[in-house]
C-alpha cells in the first residue's frame, strides 16, 4: 500500500488549492481505494477548512463535505496545532475526524508517506 501525504497550505476559499487537493484525495481513493493511504495535513489558513458549519451556495464546492468525503473513506485529516491556536481555532471545534496535531507528527507522517504533495 502505497502512503500519500498531501498537505493543504491555503484558505478553503481564497483559491482552488484546498478544493484541488480533495479532489485529487477523492479521485485517489475512488480509483485506488485499496492500493493507497491518504492523509491530509492542513497548515496556515488551511486549518479554516476542517471547520464545520461551511455555507456555500448550491451548485459550489463546499471543504467542509469534501474533506468528510475523505475521512469517510478511510482519510486522516490533521491539523496544525499551532498554526490553529494562531487563528482562534481549539481542538474541539473541527468537524469530526479532523485532529489537532503538532510538527512532530507532520514531520513522522512526511518520513513515513511514500509521496508528498503540496497545494
Amino acid at each position: 500500500m502505497q502512503k500519500i501525504l498531501i498537505i493543504i497550505n491555503d484558505a478553503p476559499y481564497r483559491t482552488g488549492k484546498a478544493y484541488n487537493a480533495l479532489r485529487m484525495a477523492m479521485t485517489l481513493q475512488k480509483e485506488h481505494g485499496d492500493q493507497v493511504e491518504i492523509k491530509i495535513f492542513l497548515l496556515a489558513d488551511a486549518v479554516f477548512c476542517g471547520l464545520p458549519n461551511q455555507n456555500t451556495p448550491n451548485g459550489y464546492y463546499n471543504i467542509e463535505r469534501m474533506l468528510k468525503a475523505v475521512i469517510r473513506n478511510g482519510g486522516e485529516v490533521k491539523s496544525c496545532g499551532g498554526c490553529s491556536q494562531e487563528r482562534g481555532i481549539d481542538k474541539n471545534s473541527f468537524i469530526e475526524g479532523v485532529e489537532f496535531s503538532n510538527m512532530k507528527e507532520f514531520s513522522q507522517w512526511t518520513v513515513e508517506c511514500d509521496k508528498v504533495l503540496t497545494f
